[in-house]
C-alpha cells in the first residue's frame, strides 16, 4: 500500500542546502518528501492534463516548462534573452513587460563558476543562490563577479564562456560525482583571460556595475544511494507511466533505477504519484 501519494499539477523540485539537499515535490496543494523515498518504488504517472502555469488555461502541449502558447509569446520570463542574457534588451524599451523587466532583470545577478558535470560558468540572479546551482546538481559553486543587471551577467558570460563550458551534460551529472576542481585557480586562470573585456565592459557600464567577488566555494552534497551507469531519460508524454526504485536526486532529476527524470521539464503536468 502506498504511504505517500498525491494527485495534481507539479512544479520544479523544492529544495534546501542541507548535507545532503533536501527535496520536496510540489504537487498539487501538498509537497512529497522525496529524501525519505530514497530505496522506495515510486510511481508517476501522467494523467493526460496540462494546465498553464500563469493563466490556467488547459494546453496540449507545454512551452518553455510550463506554458501554453499563446503565454509564451507574451510573457518576458519566456522571451529569448532569458535563455540568451546578452540578448538583453530592456533598456531598448522594447522588453515585453516593462515592470516585470525591472524587478527581475534590472537588479543584481552574480556570475559564477560550477563543478557539475565539469566546470562550467553561468549567472543568476543574487536572492537565487544557492539554488540555481542546486538546480544544476553543482558539486561546487564559486561566485566570482557581482553586477547590476541581468544584461551585463550575459556579456560577462559570453566572456568567460569562450573558454569554458556553459552547459551541463546530463548524462555525465547522472553518472557519477565528478572530479573536484581547484575552483579559485580556475576563477583566476578564466579571469586573467578575460581581463581585456571586462575592463571594457566596466568603463562602458561603469566600475560599480561590475565588480570581482572573493567568496568561499559551496559544496553540495545530493542524496543519492547509487547513480546510473547508463542513464535513460523518461518520457511521459510517450509512455505516461514511470516505476521503479528512487535510488536518487540530483539536480531537478529523480533517479530510478528503471529510468531518470527531469521533474523542471514536466512543469504544470497534472500527475498522479505513489510511493511504497
Amino acid at each position: 500500500m502506498p504511504y505517500l501519494q498525491g494527485t495534481g499539477s507539479i512544479s520544479k523540485l523544492k529544495t534546501v542546502l542541507d548535507s545532503p539537499v533536501s527535496y520536496h515535490l510540489p504537487i498539487g496543494e501538498s509537497r512529497i518528501p522525496l529524501n525519505e523515498c530514497l530505496g522506495k518504488t515510486l510511481r508517476l504517472e501522467s494523467l493526460g492534463l496540462i494546465h498553464c502555469s500563469h493563466c490556467g488555461r488547459r494546453t496540449k502541449k507545454s512551452y518553455s516548462q510550463g506554458y501554453c502558447y499563446p503565454c509564451m509569446i507574451k510573457l518576458a520570463s519566456c522571451d529569448t534573452c532569458i535563455m540568451s542574457p546578452e540578448r538583453c534588451h530592456h533598456h531598448l524599451g522594447t522588453c515585453r513587460e516593462p515592470a516585470w523587466g525591472e524587478q527581475f532583470c534590472m537588479t543584481d545577478h552574480i556570475v559564477y563558476l560550477a563543478n557539475s558535470s565539469g566546470l562550467k560558468v553561468g549567472i543568476t540572479r543574487a536572492t537565487q543562490v544557492p539554488t540555481r546551482w542546486i538546480d544544476q546538481g553543482a558539486s561546487q559553486a564559486l561566485p566570482i563577479m557581482r553586477v547590476s543587471t541581468r544584461l551585463q551577467s550575459g556579456l560577462v558570460e559570453d566572456l568567460l564562456r569562450q573558454q569554458v563550458a556553459d552547459k551541463t551534460n546530463w548524462r555525465a551529472l547522472l553518472k557519477g560525482e565528478p572530479e573536484p576542481v581547484d575552483m579559485f585557480a580556475a576563477r583566476d586562470r578564466l579571469l586573467d583571460g578575460a581581463a581585456t573585456g571586462i575592463m571594457a565592459l566596466q568603463q562602458q557600464h561603469g566600475l560599480q556595475a561590475i565588480q570581482p567577488l572573493h567568496a568561499d566555494v559551496t559544496e553540495i552534497r545530493y542524496p543519492v544511494l547509487q547513480y546510473s551507469a547508463k542513464p535513460q531519460s523518461a518520457n511521459l508524454d510517450k509512455e505516461p507511466v514511470l516505476e521503479g526504485t528512487l535510488l536518487g536526486i540530483k539536480g531537478q532529476y529523480l533517479i530510478l533505477d528503471t529510468g531518470v527524470i527531469n521533474i523542471r521539464k514536466y512543469t504544470a503536468y497534472t500527475l498522479s504519484v505513489s510511493v511504497s
